[in-house]
């Protein structure tokens, strides 16, 4: 029942009670009734209290039983208070959760809309840096340890000026566009302390366009060793008849050289690619082509000594027979 319609419900009942109430006071006063041996005046009161009583229990007990609003809010309303009490401490820990995913998902547009952003730019030409390129490197020997600051200034000017030349190339380099985290700068002035000698470098912290004011970069160390002697053989690989076609050996070829990279980066060579002459190598490969041999072992040379931070030059050649046998021999 609605809200209007029980009020003139009530109105109506409360008048049509009131009526009856009075003609009965009246009728028990000209009567001169009496009840509990009390005198007729206070048998009148009594009757008109009986009657007002009357009028509340029965106003009262209309109101319940056309609202179920009414009768859950004044037989159940303690229990539903704990109830909600009890939801919203409940609620609680899920609305953080939520927050916290909401977050989260934010963050996520936020990187899958820098993300299109960079395919975007990467489609057109406008990613000058790519992430993680080695923005400058320094092999580090300190004679003192006051030396290290001036030392990862001059790494970082150098990754500056290279960071400026590709990203502002029409401007002078006259400011600070590299922002390396001062934790990451004291954690590598720890390790530059530590007896020894180092390869340092910066490296870009993701991609970088045309442009941009502020280039987030990273250090990277570590120790600077020998990652290849001269004469040294890195890989090899055995090309059978059926592969001593043009396209079998170029692709055997390919393969021996990422072979060779993989080899010297996981020797810890912080370079991105292998120095080689491609005439001398065409050579070969023309060459092998045309050779109807069983089967023919490569392999890839290093032709100078290399450490970590030093381009790693290597020439191919067939394998060495003598070589060969005493390796089988072994």
């Amino acid at each position: 029942m609605t809200g209007w319609l029980l009020i003139i419900s009530l109105l109506v009942l409360g008048g049509i009670l009131s009526t009856l109430g009075d003609l009965l006071g009246s009728r028990v006063g000209k009567a001169r009734l009496s009840i509990f041996n009390l005198r007729p005046r206070r048998t009148a009161v009594v009757i008109t209290v009986l009657t007002g009583s009357l009028i509340s229990a029965l106003s009262l007990g209309f109101m319940l039983l056309v609202s179920r609003q009414l009768r859950v809010g004044l037989f159940e309303l303690d229990d539903l208070q704990i109830k909600l009490k009890n939801s919203r401490l409940a609620l609680a820990p899920l609305q953080k959760e939520r927050k916290r995913l909401e977050a989260r998902i934010d963050s996520g547009e936020r990187e899958l809309k820098q993300l299109e952003r960079n395919l975007i730019a990467l489609r057109r030409g406008e990613v000058v840096i790519t992430s993680g390129q080695n923005l400058a490197t320094a092999t580090i020997e300190l004679q003192e340890s006051s030396q290290s600051r001036k030392a990862i200034e001059t790494l970082l000017q150098q990754a500056n000026l290279y960071a400026y030349r590709k990203v502002r190339p029409r401007e002078r380099p006259n400011r600070q566009i590299i922002l390396v985290p001062t934790v990451d700068i004291n954690k590598l002035e720890k390790v530059l302390l530590k007896k020894g000698k180092w390869v340092a470098t910066i490296r870009s912290a993701g991609n970088v366009l045309l442009g941009e004011k502020l280039v987030y970069a990273f250090p990277e160390v570590r120790p600077n060793k020998n990652i290849v002697r001269k004469g040294e053989v890195i890989s090899t690989t055995i090309l059978k008849s059926s592969e001593l076609t043009m396209e079998g050996v170029s692709k055997g070829i390919n393969l021996l050289l990422a072979s060779s990279l993989a080899e010297i980066k996981r020797r810890g060579s912080i370079t991105s690619e292998l120095k080689f002459n491609s005439s001398s190598i065409n050579s070969l490969a023309n060459e092998l082509s045309k050779m109807k041999r069983r089967e023919i072992e490569l392999e890839v040379v290093a032709l100078l000594s290399s450490e970590t931070a030093d381009p790693v030059i290597v020439g191919l050649q067939k394998s060495n027979p003598i070589r060969g046998i005493l390796r089988n021999k072994r």
